[in-house]
């Protein structure tokens, strides 16, 4: 029995099941080890080949998700053929057909593990049965924590998508939002709006916990990148909390759990995909709500109340660059 093959079969093995849990059972533990590293690393390799290039880089999640799943199979796969490897007596070929060749063992462990149930080799009685046994249910898991995951990321990205679509129905930037909510005396159903805004911004913060390959799901259109459109959101936010009199915003509370809403979605992505801008970005332009008729308040106590909210900006700017992606600006800038 050759110790080296199978002490590396075994950190392979472990390892790839240690990642695979991880990134598909664990909900809050984002994305394991290696498939962070790897997710990261193609990502980056993307942004430096296409930056300007949306189309491109509106492959980076099909791809990253595909090659995660590649490297799962092959590490898998190595790590079965090395602990088979660590007997010269694992298994027999039942069709006598010689010695076990180094392909013969990849080939064994591929349909064991795949449990195609060919059978021209077979294990030798003993210990060796039952590890086929577990090597056969490893790869069971792993097709079945597949497709699941497969499924349920998708999902994810379509949801994503729609709600980025669902607040681009209101306006390309901050003031045009509030223009529209505008009837003239009051921000008609504004309450509703945001409620609706709030359901899918949490379930989206929790698909991000559970799928951390989502954040790598590029969208080529614009109107569909949750990037911007949440900061599109979060300046309408700023403009009717800070810009507005008190006495003519919506209800308080609705404002507030929205605000909270984003902040909590900042926060996930922040530990762990976001950076920081150095700077904040440009104010939101108060003066396109006065000539909309708008009630406002002073210059001076909007850009103070956004002096407090710079940390929370420059957050926001940085989920925006992250996604290569410019900030969204009012029409007249």
């Amino acid at each position: 029995m050759s110790l080296v093959y199978l002490t590396l079969g075994v950190v392979f093995l472990f390892g790839t099941v240690i990642d695979l849990l991880w990134t598909t059972l664990w909900v809050e533990g984002g994305a394991g080890p290696l498939t962070s590293r790897l997710m990261a690393w193609t990502w980056r390799s993307l942004r430096w080949i296409g930056t300007q290039n949306s189309r491109l880089l509106s492959l980076s999640g099909p791809l990253i998700f595909v090659l995660s799943l590649a490297v799962w199979i092959v590490l898998l796969w190595s790590g079965w053929t090395l602990i088979f490897a660590g007997a010269e007596s694992a298994f027999t070929d039942t069709l006598n057909r010689g010695p076990v060749s180094w392909s013969d063992r990849v080939y064994f462990t591929g349909y064991t593990v795949f449990t195609l149930g060919i059978g021209d080799f077979a294990p030798q009685e003993g210990i060796w049965q039952l590890i086929t046994i577990l090597a056969a249910g490893s790869g069971l898991l792993f097709v079945t924590l597949s497709v699941t995951y497969t499924l349920s990321v998708l999902d994810a990205v379509t949801q994503k998508r729609a709600f980025a679509n669902n607040v681009s129905g209101f306006g390309t930037n901050g003031e045009e939002i509030v223009q529209t909510a505008w009837n003239g005396e009051e921000f008609q159903e504004l309450d509703l709006l945001l409620d609706s805004f709030v359901t899918q911004l949490t379930l989206l913060t929790e698909n991000h916990n559970a799928y951390p390959v989502l954040h790598y799901f590029h969208s080529a259109q614009p109107d569909r990148a949750p990037a911007v459109e949440i900061a599109v959101l979060d300046e309408a936010l700023t403009l009717i909390r800070f810009g507005v009199p008190e006495r003519n915003r919506p209800n308080e509370i609705v404002i507030r759990n929205a605000r909270k809403s984003i902040e909590n979605y900042l926060e996930t992505l922040h530990e762990a995909f976001v950076d920081s801008a150095d700077d904040p970005p440009p104010s939101p332009d108060l003066c396109a709500l006065s000539t909309a008729g708008i009630p406002t308040v002073s210059d001076e106590e909007f850009e103070t109340s956004l002096d407090e909210m710079e940390k929370r900006r420059r957050i926001l700017l940085g989920f925006v660059r992250s996604d290569s992606r410019e900030w969204p600006t009012s029409a007249t800038e």
